[in-house]
């Protein structure tokens, strides 16, 4: 009887699984870089004698007073902005739960396992220092998420070619980290429920879901029945960016016929980059300028709340993801895959503690009542995720060569057909192209050779007129050649 298939731990992914992947970090690194520079935009304008002007516009308030929508412009970035955002993680998330990675419970409960870990760890760090130094509970779940696009920032500046399967598994993280961000926000955060704006707000999205199942095609229905969805949701006492997530789980992820992408898919590519490259830099600009002193960077480490707040970053989320997946190895028939080693995945635990824009968004509706505890809270998110970020960004590089590798391995195409030849490895006719196009050579070669047995020959490509278009035998061009007839351990 054959030997059941055993789920394996950053394991390999799907052709198209690898390429959609591939499209979702590529914007989401270029998102990265924006919002590392909004970012730094935000501390250097709070830390110098542009300050008054930052808090000026951050403050400035505007909107219809009547539909409770006055809000400064900070709240419109954080309530606002950050629904495209949360609309783009939903979709995210249906996708990967109908069609993607986490469709199959075997496949899925290994990343799961790690995702929930990596949130109930730094969780259970904040809570024992916060209760042991006499601070507030109310931040415990500022440490929780993971910023993927802040992650992916780090790895571009530091030049860290990650094989797909660490970016598959990070990407992994954040999704999950997002669903169970949008849970504490809709259990934990809620004020005072209205619940007539709540079931009105329920009501659009079922027009929403109805609309959209019937094939109703056109912006202008979607986009103002969103900002009625979205406004009911605000006043409703439920966190806006809610009504992000449901609008974006209610869409089709499945294909029919003659369709080329699903309607989840092609919206997503619309509204990734809106998300990405505005939405999330403009909710940093506002909500990252805090004051970096000598007294508020003490505070951080000081205080009971800011330090409970760094040491779930990066204590909580190493412990919590590398500890998860461990257990989940060590505990089912899963195993690891044999390309990388457990310093890998620990590395990549620590990059996981870069909690950058759900973290910032909680800690604002964790604090609400105490602006300046916030602002604490937000600069130990800062430095909480730069220390991951250093820690992670020394690891990977250390362990960039044997990255860089796997990534050259896995996207090598000698057949020329656009397809990586590990995806071809069990097709006959890659192999079929790859003995003629060494037939080839070898007839090149041979007659090279003939040519150079010749009496007077110089033996070199030049007298023969093929410079420029052949090696001589032995050299770097035919080193693949192994590995391009199927003996390649990739």
């Amino acid at each position: 009887m054959a030997t059941p298939h055993r789920p394996k731990l950053l394991g390999r992914m799907s052709l198209p699984e690898r390429n959609r992947v591939a499209d979702i970090l590529r914007t989401e690194t270029v998102g990265g870089v924006l919002l590392l520079i909004a970012a730094v935009i935000a501390l250097v304008m709070s830390n110098t004698p542009l300050s008054g002007v930052y808090e000026g516009v951050r403050d400035f308030t505007f909107g219809p007073e009547s539909l409770h929508l006055d809000l400064s412009v900070g709240s419109w970035a954080k309530d606002g902005l950050l629904t495209i955002f949360f609309f783009v993680a939903g979709i995210e998330l249906k996708r990967e739960l109908v069609a993607g990675e986490l469709r199959d419970p075997r496949a899925a409960a290994l990343p799961i396992v790690a995702a929930l870990c990596g949130m109930a760890v730094p969780a259970l760090v904040y809570v024992v220092t916060a209760s042991t130094m006499g601070g507030s509970l109310s931040g415990w779940a500022v440490p929780t998420a993971t910023d993927i696009a802040f992650a992916l920032a780090v790895l571009a500046v530091i030049g860290t070619a990650l094989p797909s399967a660490l970016r598959a598994f990070l990407l992994t993280l954040a999704i999950v980290d997002d669903l169970g961000a949008i849970l504490i926000i809709a259990v934990f955060f809620t004020t005072d429920l209205d619940f007539l704006a709540l079931g009105l707000s329920l009501a659009g999205l079922a027009l929403f879901w109805f609309l959209h199942h019937k094939r109703v095609h056109g912006w202008y229905i979607y986009v103002p029945l969103a900002l009625v969805i979205w406004a009911l949701m605000h006043a409703s006492g439920v966190h806006a960016t809610v009504a992000g997530v449901a609008m974006g789980m209610l869409l089709r992820c499945t294909l029919r016929d003659g369709e080329s992408q699903s309607p989840a898919e092609r919206i997503e590519h619309q509204v990734r980059p809106l998300s990405a490259g505005l939405a999330v830099p403009l909710f940093a600009l506002f909500a990252a300028g805090v004051s970096v002193s000598g007294g508020a960077l003490a505070d951080v480490f000081t205080r009971p709340e800011p330090l409970g707040v760094v040491l779930g970053l990066f204590l909580g989320k190493v412990l919590g993801v590398f500890g998860g997946s461990w257990l989940a190895v060590r505990f089912t028939k899963a195993e690891l895959n044999e390309e990388l080693a457990w310093p890998d995945l620990f590395a990549l635990s620590s990059l996981a503690g870069i909690g950058f824009t759900v973290s910032l968004l909680i800690g604002e509706l964790a604090f609400p009542e105490d602006p300046a505890l916030a602002d604490e809270v937000k600069a130990a998110v800062l430095m909480g995720s730069l220390i991951s970020a250093l820690v992670a960004g020394t690891l990977l590089k250390i362990r960039n060569a044997k990255y860089r590798r796997l990534y050259e391995e896995e996207n090598l195409d000698e057949d020329d057909s656009g397809i990586p030849d590990i995806y071809e490895k069990d097709d006959p006719a890659y192999h079929l192209r790859m003995a003629e196009k060494l037939e080839r050579k070898a007839a090149e070669h041979r007659r090279l050779a003939e040519h150079a047995a010749r009496p007077g020959a110089t033996g070199t490509a030049e007298s023969t007129g093929t410079a420029g278009h052949t090696e001589p035998a032995g050299s770097a061009e035919d080193a693949p050649r192994d590995r391009a007839s199927g003996d390649d351990p990739a």
